[in-house]
């Protein structure tokens, strides 16, 4: 086990962009997999209408996504309150940008093409993930001093 760990360290350190890049598909997987579930339980498990079913994903998708973007992709240090509210505060305001395009593709999908709620999700889904790692990448997490 500590061979492995000594491995994936000294890979992050010489290749640290294609590990962010790498980490930041794993941890998006993984978040888009919350989204999914969460969406599909609401949804089709309790019947809930597909707008508040994909309102409830996304506030517990954004959490999960803030935890794991900030600790393990783009391992973001704030070293002061401030800058800890201006981090989340960036965060979940892009966040919210990319929930207005995720509904709005939602709705056409759905009830204007006719497409399956699930399917629209999938769907969706990669839009959103391009543009959660750009807001990210070059706005919430870059580095600072």
């Amino acid at each position: 086990m500590r061979k492995i760990k000594e491995l994936i360290t000294n890979f992050r350190r010489a290749h640290k962009e294609l590990y962010s890049i790498m980490m930041y598909i794993i941890m998006g997987g993984f978040t888009t997999l919350v989204n999914i579930v969460s969406f599909w339980l609401c949804n089709d498990i309790l019947g809930i209408n597909y707008v508040v079913s994909n309102t409830v994903a996304w506030i517990l998708s954004v959490i999960f996504a803030y935890v794991t973007n900030k600790r393990f992709v783009f391992d973001s240090y704030t070293p002061t309150w401030r800058d800890r509210v201006r981090e989340a505060t960036s965060f979940f305001g892009f966040r919210f940008l990319t929930y207005l395009v995720d509904i709005a593709v939602m709705i056409l999908l759905i009830s204007g093409l006719g497409i399956a709620p699930l399917w629209a999700k999938i769907w969706t889904n990669i839009i959103v993930l391009i543009l959660n790692y750009i807001f990210s990448k070059w706005i919430i997490f870059k580095i600072r001093n």
